[in-house]
């Protein structure tokens, strides 16, 4: 009989997986409700006419398909199955798709619910998204986002407090990052000034090398893409931008000073890191003109957040975004929000040993089992235990010490109870730490005191 298997891009998690995961989880989740954000979830599966056309060709193509109940070939023709039209066939035979992301679907409930909702809005959402990919280190099929929205304000305060959440959020987790700032106006503003407006990309692209090719080659490039030489004598102030984020947006104002567009973005990243100054941030804040994430969808900030002990790509990311419902035929809805790579983070703090050791602890105390007579004293001990909120096992079944022993160790449990019958006479605890191999002889509530305190 050949083993069980999961699908390619899948993973199970281990119950020391599981509770680091739920520590992510957990904090994210306290930091969003300490900010006056309510979750919402919704369905693994959507009508596959929600999702289709939003991620463009290539995400089309890595969205799950699930084929429909029952006879799903019955009102397809031979003629039709014989053309082998792969996508014409796959929305005739399936009807839902898994989502992709937690985007589309919270526009769908938004305008779907628009008569419930008071705007502003602020959500958060934690659930498991589907995508067809190729399965590689770090991509996986499966995985989980967290996502954070205000939708219905124009107002930066709503920036603002998104960059305090991903401040708060990481500071608990004791992981130093940087968060870095853009805005998608000052990058179109830079592109309008030298009359390259459809080069944003090449131009960030290009200027994002710098540190690793050279001013040089940076003008080479920008060269290559077909951009003049006077566009690429204007670009260099932006280029060469240094100094604090103040002298940055200083430069910016005096480079920018002929685009409408470029200068609100420079007043809007003003505000936000004026506003940032005053309430105080324990990360690091940079603006960063070679952050140009999701071009297409963002239309005010870009934020993007680094670890800066460990190398890993993006750990959170997000922006403004003008019309996140427009697509289901509610324009003109405005919002910000972020997403936090729960599975980097999860190797972050792996790789940085963050983790509490009492958020990996399962259970605290085993009590051992001599036999019926011991198991009938033991039960009420174990019921005060777990009322003082002391995670605790009796070991089920009656057998040698060492086994007993072993469990306990395997199981990483702190403490063993034992109790015979000099014990059940005296009306002690025999406690056994397993780490340092003492043992004392205590009351049920020196017990309790003793082992909370860890």
């Amino acid at each position: 009989m050949s083993q069980p298997s999961i699908p390619k891009g899948t993973r199970d998690f281990s119950p020391e997986e599981m509770a680091k995961r739920n520590y992510i989880f957990d904090t994210i989740r306290e930091v969003f409700k300490l900010y006056g954000f309510r979750q919402i979830e919704t369905p693994a599966m959507e009508n596959l006419s929600t999702l289709l056309g939003k991620y463009g060709e290539e995400g089309d193509k890595l969205l799950f398909k699930i084929l429909n109940s029952g006879d799903y070939l019955k009102d397809i023709s031979d003629e039709e199955l014989s053309e082998r039209n792969v996508n014409r066939l796959a929305t005739r035979l399936s009807e839902k798709g898994l989502r992709y992301d937690l985007t589309v679907p919270f526009a769908r409930y938004v305008v779907m619910h628009r008569n419930e909702i008071t705007f502003p809005f602020r959500r958060y959402q934690i659930q498991p998204v589907w995508r067809a990919d190729r399965p590689q280190k770090g991509r996986y099929r499966e995985f989980f986002q967290c996502d954070a929205d205000i939708i219905g304000s124009d107002s930066l305060i709503n920036e603002v407090e998104l960059i305090q959440i991903i401040d708060e959020v990481f500071n608990r987790f004791g992981i130093r990052v940087c968060i870095k700032l853009n805005n998608r106006k000052i990058l179109s503003g830079i592109a309008e000034i030298i009359g390259e407006s459809d080069k944003i990309t090449d131009i960030t692209v290009a200027i994002d090398k710098l540190d690793k090719i050279g001013l040089e080659k940076v003008n080479e490039e920008l060269a290559s893409k077909g951009i003049p030489q006077k566009a690429i004598e204007q670009l260099q102030p932006i280029i060469l931008l240094q100094g604090s984020n103040e002298e940055k947006l200083d430069t910016l104002k005096t480079v920018l000073k002929d685009s409408e567009t470029g200068i609100k973005g420079v007043e809007e990243l003003g505000f936000i890191l004026n506003k940032l100054k005053v309430v105080g941030t324990r990360s690091q804040l940079e603006l960063d003109l070679t952050l140009a994430r999701g071009l297409n969808y963002y239309t005010g900030a870009i934020i993007e957040v680094k670890a800066l002990d460990v190398q890993i790509g993006s750990i959170t990311g997000g922006g403004r975004y003008d019309n996140l419902t427009g697509i289901f035929g509610l324009p003109g809805v405005s919002g910000v929000g972020f997403s936090f790579g729960a599975d980097r983070i999860f190797d972050v703090l792996n790789q940085l040993d963050l983790y509490p050791k009492d958020s990996i602890q399962n259970t605290q105390v085993l009590f051992v089992n001599f036999g019926e007579k011991e198991e009938a004293y033991i039960l009420p001990l174990i019921t005060k235990m777990r009322r003082a909120n002391i995670s605790t096992e009796i070991y089920p079944e009656q057998s040698k010490m060492k086994k007993q022993m072993s469990y306990a160790d395997s199981n990483k449990i702190p403490y063993v109870a034992i109790i015979g019958e000099n014990e059940m006479n005296e009306g002690k605890i025999t406690l056994k730490n397993m780490m340092t191999g003492e043992q004392d002889s205590l009351s049920l509530e020196e017990c309790i005191l003793s082992i909370s305190r860890i």
